[in-house]
């Protein structure tokens, strides 16, 4: 996540931290959580310790806060954390944390993704050793946060959080709509559908298992990497990541060499009941509109809102997940944004944002929340916050478009044209994508287009009349919507929708 940039951000910022830095290892610990590997507690547990602390002996060290600590050590090398780590139990236990190796993994040469074996921890693989054949020594007199927290969080039993919605909370569940009654009603709520893709072919075929067997030799991207699929799959069960690696891949049908289109002989397709997708009218210019995620229990995509003013439907092929929504104008509990909307400031993981903030967003009016298992679809409204985890291992399919809607329409217009600077998605080649959606709208669609340009015009001055009464900022600085919208991002940074 991208970080508040300006000073009100900051300000929020700071007091996310202090918020986030204040939750007590009593709120994560509970019977399901396993000691740490290395024996290292919680720094509460220093106050009923009567041995030698181990951070005595770490010199003027230990004059310093852990998480400053923590920081000097992200600016080493593997073979300086290997030394430091040899000094003293207290610099063991930091040398050892993943927090520390992953991004030395992530900005390490790349290799060839067949050379890369992945050995049970970031630590490891960088190492080039597997962690189960590695001796540990007993750190159970380090006591610190900064290094429990990720464990704890990590066995954090997601149920505890995902059940007893209250009712008025849940989401609205359908067995199918038609495209009329999703026009009239449906365009701007959540809801799921659970008699609609089970036609599909994916829906009956795939599984975690025939993917490894069928594509296993197949590199997907997973955030930051790419990895063969069943590299991945190693990673997919043997990892204490506290926010695991999502394989999020949109270009999973190249390279799987799958069929899509309309019904026929294809692997899937889209829902009757959306209707037309107005960002069609762009053809092959189109912004990046579909993926394939894959992922293990816990992993997810933290609050966000779906690139260009965009709706979304997620299908679940294998797993469930729960989602838990908000309307675009919501203040969302633990979620910053800066003025401009582009940036936003929110835990650095889905788990402390459920252990920080989960039970104050549920008391919310307009807090939206509810599981979609496997054979479901759940629709994703335009603008509309969401953070979604899985609760086992899954697969999903989900895509983006533009509804045959006048207010929904007019968001995209308002959108391209006075947020350009964030729009995302589209081919270097496409200098305007205002112009070239307003051209394609213009042949294919005229009278929608005309009407959304009045609607856009007629809100972007309720909005410059309000700025002008309060004393804002007004449209070239600030958006008209509160709210970060992810990128799509290109293939060496896309973003999750």
């Amino acid at each position: 996540m991208p970080s508040a940039v300006t000073d009100n951000g900051t300000r929020h910022h700071d007091s996310l931290c202090d918020r986030t830095n204040d939750m007590s290892e009593s709120t994560i610990q509970s019977d399901s959580i396993p000691p740490h590997p290395l024996g290292l507690k919680p720094l509460g547990n220093q106050y009923l310790f009567t041995g030698r602390n181990a951070k005595r002996s770490i010199g003027a060290w230990r004059l310093l806060p852990d998480e400053v600590i923590s920081l000097v050590l992200e600016q080493f090398d593997a073979n300086t954390l290997l030394k430091l780590g040899h000094t003293c139990k207290f610099f063991y236990a930091f040398c050892h944390s993943d927090e520390l190796w992953k991004p030395l993994f992530l900005q390490s040469p790349p290799k060839h993704s067949k050379d890369i074996r992945w050995q049970g921890s970031w630590r490891s693989t960088v190492l080039g050793f597997p962690s189960d054949q590695q001796t540990k020594i007993d750190c159970s007199n380090v006591f610190s946060d900064v290094l429990h927290r990720p464990f704890a969080c990590s066995h954090v039993i997601l149920k505890q959080f995902t059940s007893n919605i209250p009712k008025a909370n849940q989401i609205r569940r359908f067995e199918d709509l038609t495209y009329d009654q999703y026009a009239e009603r449906w365009t701007e709520q959540p809801f799921i559908l659970t008699k609609c893709i089970q036609d599909w072919p994916v829906s009956k075929g795939w599984t975690i298992d025939f993917l490894l067997e069928r594509y296993g030799h197949v590199e997907f991207r997973a955030e930051a990497v790419d990895w063969p699929f069943s590299t991945y799959g190693n990673y997919m069960n043997n990892n204490r990541d506290e926010s695991p690696l999502y394989l999020f891949d949109r270009r999973f049908a190249e390279k799987m060499g799958i069929r899509l289109g309309d019904k026929g002989n294809t692997a899937y397709w889209r829902p009757d009941c959306f209707g037309p997708d107005l960002f069609e009218v762009l053809g092959d210019e189109r912004p990046a509109h579909r993926w394939l995620i894959v992922g293990p229990e816990r992993s997810g995509s933290t609050f966000h809102k779906d690139p260009n003013a965009t709706s979304a439907w997620n299908a679940v092929i294998q797993g469930s997940k729960y989602w838990i929504m908000f309307p675009p104008a919501t203040q969302v509990p633990g979620v910053y944004v800066s003025d401009d909307s582009s940036e936003v400031t929110s835990p650095l993981s889905i788990a402390e944002w459920l252990l920080t903030f989960h039970e104050e967003a549920r008391q919310l009016p307009d807090c939206i929340e509810g599981i979609c298992e496997a054979g479901e679809i759940l629709h994703v409204p335009s603008g509309w916050w969401h953070l979604v985890v899985n609760l086992e291992s899954g697969i999903a399919l989900t895509q983006n478009f533009v509804p045959q809607s006048l207010n929904l329409v007019s968001e995209v217009v308002f959108f391209l044209r006075d947020k350009a600077d964030q729009v995302s998605g589209f081919d270097d080649s496409v200098t305007n994508p205002w112009g070239l959606f307003m051209e394609r709208m213009k042949s294919n669609y005229p009278e929608v287009l005309e009407k959304a340009l009045e609607l856009a015009d007629k809100k972007n001055g309720k909005k410059r009349k309000w700025d002008a009464a309060v004393g804002g900022p007004d449209d070239e600085q600030q958006g008209t919507s509160g709210g970060f919208s992810f990128g799509f991002g290109g293939d060496d940074d896309d973003e999750i929708p």
